[in-house]
């Protein structure tokens, strides 16, 4: 019974997980110059450099010279291009910027540039080649990106 039980549970679970996200409806971007969805793209690409070089960082994958420098100069390619899409009327829903992005301009630009130089302080660690000061610089990308989010961006 327990076991019949639980195969009931798991096909409940199964059909909610697969049908559910259809019921969801994303609201779509509908500013003419779409600012909101060309800097989520680039965030996205940002993301998709940064993760394998965190996994290196934390050693849960191997370290491959090459491979890791070439995330590090394609993040720093990126680091400075989503913040042109912050534009005045860049506010407006779906986006999980704060109202601080706009009020507090001077502050959220002090956070770019920060993550920038630490970005830039990281390629060359990376060029480098050092793992040992590879991994100091990684954290303070990643602690800069938490400090901006923390700030600047709703969760």
């Amino acid at each position: 019974m327990k076991h019949t039980r639980g195969l009931v549970w798991l096909a409940l679970g199964l059909t909610l997980a697969f049908t559910l996200p259809g019921c969801v409806r994303e609201v779509k971007d509908t500013h003419p110059d779409q600012v909101l969805t060309k800097r989520k793209a680039l965030f996205k690409q940002m993301n998709r450099a940064l993760e394998p070089i965190g996994l290196v960082a934390n050693e849960r994958n191997p370290y491959n010279r090459q491979e890791f420098v070439g995330y590090v100069d394609e993040l720093q390619k990126l680091s400075g291009n989503p913040w042109a899409f912050f534009t005045a009327d860049g506010n407006y829903p779906p986006t999980r910027a704060k109202p601080a992005v706009w009020s507090q301009a001077a502050e959220f630009e002090a956070a770019q540039q920060q993550y920038q130089a630490v970005v830039a302080q990281l390629a060359q660690a990376a060029q480098a080649g050092d793992l040992e000061k590879i991994k100091p610089a990684v954290v303070d990308v990643t602690s800069s990106c938490k400090s901006c989010h923390k700030k600047f961006r709703f969760d």
